[in-house]
């Protein structure tokens, strides 16, 4: 079962908390994160985080999600009845094209955190949720695109959610271990490429 938080933080010192331990968990992975080193940084003692987290798990989901948070407040993403119409390519285009140009330590924190080959990914747990999220927003987006005829429809909805998804995800975490060899030039060009990828694995 997935940990929970206990208590209430005051915000500027959850943020501090979620800080470190987002560094901590991208930079040593899950499970050789040190909890004791997140709480000295904090200058918390145990039996103080205690009182707010009942175990690490618990404070990594929290991470994840503040992650989620903050990067879905730098990235709008549109319901997916909204994609329905003739500027379906268009919005899809935008967006990718967003997400990849927030490349900040910051930004690309949760996609870090998302892609930890270690992380606790149980039932109810913030990553199973989160790709929950994901997989739903992009069925039904590719539901809007199939309706509005900029989707190739001769293949099972499912499965091509199922294609897409993991598409989108090996360019997303290759992109991510690539990102400080790139030029700005070379970034837009590999975008541009996966785009028409894209294009070319569901487009009518």
């Amino acid at each position: 079962m997935p940990g929970a938080e206990t208590g209430v933080l005051p915000p500027s010192r959850r943020e501090a908390l979620l800080t470190t331990a987002a560094r901590e968990f991208a930079g040593a992975g899950y499970q050789r994160a040190s909890l004791n080193r997140i709480i000295r940084s904090c200058r918390m003692s145990k039996s103080s985080f205690y009182h707010y987290f009942d175990s690490k798990e618990a404070l990594f989901d929290a991470t994840v999600l503040d992650a989620a948070q903050r990067l879905l407040a730098a990235l709008p993403v549109p319901a997916p009845a909204d994609l329905a119409g003739p500027d379906f390519w268009t919005r899809i285009d935008e967006l990718i094209a967003g997400a990849v140009r927030l490349v900040g330590p910051q930004d690309r924190m949760l996609w870090t955190l998302f892609y930890l080959p270690d992380a606790p990914t149980g039932p109810g747990s913030a990553l199973a949720r989160l790709r929950a999220g994901i997989d739903g927003w992009l069925a039904a987006a590719l539901a809007a695109g199939r309706d509005a005829g900029a989707v190739r429809t001769d293949l099972p909805a499912s499965l091509q959610a199922a294609m897409a998804l993991a598409v989108l995800q090996a360019m997303d975490e290759w992109s991510l271990h690539q990102l400080d060899a790139l030029s700005p030039d070379e970034l837009a060009t590999l975008v541009d490429a996966q785009l028409q990828a894209l294009h070319r694995l569901v487009g009518h």
